[in-house]
């Protein structure tokens, strides 16, 4: 947790399909609305680096990636990312808006890929210490719902590429540490109409100035 009186960092996960983009977008306008400076950024990625490896991660080829190299990218760009904008702007009392973060690493490569959450923990105390999201947002979709959603939206990436068993287990993980800290975890259900699904959001967005 960020201990600074007005820094907040929040991230927003969620598997394939749940409308992460179009709700982010709305959660800019409603900090902007509030008056409450804050950034937006995304993993993998973030920086020039970061989004290097994050192309190096969604890139299909030929050869197979191993579990734990996948892993270890993805913990290169993030310890690249936290060091260059996302401490520097908690620094600065600015809120932090990311898509995805750790969770989604717990979730994807610890979920889909089987890897153990022992060696996700590890690398998560060394690259990032204690910081922790303030308050995770967690859009939750039936996968099956969410891959019909992606598939409209253009090419598929190496992980869009995955076959429905690999994104039940992503949304198991995720719900598993939702459950874990209930306080942490808004989880919002992205099957309802986007209006509702925005209220929400408000909602759970309004609690945290609230608590400013």
């Amino acid at each position: 947790m960020s201990d600074l009186p007005n820094g907040k960092f929040i991230t927003l996960e969620g598997g394939e399909g749940v409308g992460k983009s179009t709700n982010l977008r709305f959660i800019t306008q409603w900090l902007t609305e509030q008056g409450i400076p804050f950034i937006q950024t995304r993993e993998p990625g973030g920086t020039p680096l970061a989004e290097q490896l994050r192309n190096l991660l969604l890139e299909k080829r030929e050869e197979g990636v191993d579990p734990t190299a996948e892993l270890l990218m993805v913990f290169a760009a993030r310890a690249q990312h936290l060091q260059r904008v996302i401490l520097p702007a908690l620094a600065e009392g600015k809120w932090v808006i990311c898509d995805r973060f750790t969770d989604a690493t717990y979730a994807y490569q610890g979920g889909g890929r089987e890897l153990d959450s022992n060696l996700i923990a590890q690398l998560e105390q060394t690259v990032q210490g204690d910081l922790r999201p303030d308050q995770v947002l967690l859009l939750d979709v039936d996968p099956e719902i969410g891959l019909q959603r992606a598939a409209s939206t253009g090419e598929a990436d190496r992980f869009e590429s995955e076959q429905i068993h690999f994104f039940n287990k992503v949304r198991a993980a995720y719900l598993d540490r939702a459950h874990s800290d209930p306080d942490r975890y808004a989880v919002i259900d992205a099957s309802v109409p986007l209006e509702q699904v925005q209220e929400n959001l408000a909602v759970a967005l309004g609690k945290i100035a609230s608590a400013l």
